[in-house]
């Protein structure tokens, strides 16, 4: 038997208390960077964990250490069975969350109350809805934008997640900044990360430098405070003085935040990946579903963890495709 103390320890030292769970790989969205043209291969429903099987699996990692779950998808919000998940969920001992795309949330707002779920990370790449349209292949912008101010008129914690391209979104990066002006929320700029199918290459991605170099042309340098960085940070932030809310930088490829890593993904048919980037999987549901103890699992999971972005050190190695195509479409893994 593993001790439980050192499960979700990896070989360097990184405990690992928080657990992303994806609940389906479906999406009323078509993000480009997340899903491929021609769609995905969905895993058959029967392979997807149900709702005790989601309750059960996050058990056991609550009991050897997570207290923070963040739900996500595909779209965590099209699960017809969302309220149960989140009901039993909430009977566990953890700080609970979810990253949606936003337009369902006033169909599930109540049910986010009462089970205490005030964290939300909304994804929002552009503030023009045309641009919305191109990018998503769908006419929701003014549902999004509605919702995020429901949010925020009921108080919850909001933060929009805004991954950058360029030649579609990296003008509107000040523009993102300036809603921080007047409203409580945190803007995180995301570099734009390979994944299967979302052709990427370097050259369309937006860097740490390039961003804060767009921030340092408008405002006063002594305007532009940094922020302390939460323990196990992905995004460094920042704050224009005087400003509501603030803005991070989540930059996976050109300065990685890896050496305080806590973070475990769940697959919707229940697959633990130990970094996004990573190939490799290993699979829960059928061993559970086999009446089998997924301890060692788990525990064999974390310990071959590599030290950074799953052994791709440099960005060089980030280039070549075949260090990454066989990981998931984004859609799949879950944000």
């Amino acid at each position: 038997m593993i001790p439980s103390n050192t499960i979700l320890t990896d070989d360097f030292g990184r405990k690992h208390n928080y657990l992303r769970i994806s609940l389906l790989e479906k999406c009323n969205l078509r993000c480009t960077y997340c899903m491929p043209a021609d769609g995905i291969t969905l895993s058959p429903k029967a392979s997807l964990m149900t709702a005790d099987e989601i309750f059960a699996i996050a058990q056991t990692f609550v009991e050897n250490g997570v207290d923070k779950i963040r739900l996500t998808g595909g779209e965590p919000l099209l699960r017809k069975d969302f309220p149960e998940i989140i009901s039993k969920l909430a009977t566990l001992e953890t700080s609970l969350s979810i990253t949606t795309n936003g337009i369902l949330i006033d169909r599930h707002i109540d049910v986010l109350k009462q089970f205490k779920v005030r964290k939300i990370n909304l994804s929002l790449d552009t503030l023009i809805a045309s641009k919305f349209h191109t990018i998503t292949l769908r006419n929701q912008f003014e549902k999004v934008i509605d919702n995020l101010h429901l949010l925020l008129n009921n108080d919850f914690e909001v933060k929009v997640n805004v991954v950058l391209m360029k030649g579609f979104n990296e003008n509107e990066i000040i523009d993102f900044i300036n809603l921080t002006q007047f409203l409580p929320i945190s803007i995180r700029f995301i570099e734009f990360m390979p994944f299967a199918g979302n052709e990427w290459d370097r050259s369309k991605m937006v860097s740490q430098n390039e961003i804060l170099s767009q921030v340092q042309n408008v405002f006063p340098l002594e305007n532009i405070q940094k922020l302390e960085d939460e323990k196990n940070f992905t995004a460094r932030t920042f704050k224009i003085k005087d400003f509501q809310g603030n803005f991070g930088i989540i930059s996976s490829i050109t300065n990685p935040f890896c050496d305080g890593c806590n973070r475990i993904r769940l697959t919707a048919n229940g697959k633990i990946k130990n970094c996004l980037f990573s190939n490799s999987e290993t699979d829960l549901l059928t061993a559970f579903r086999n009446g089998e103890s997924i301890t060692e699992l788990i525990s064999t999971s974390i310990k071959n963890k590599k030290k950074v972005r799953a052994g791709m050190v440099t960005i060089s190695e980030m280039d070549d495709p075949a260090l990454h195509f066989d990981n998931r479409s984004m859609i799949a893994i879950g944000g």
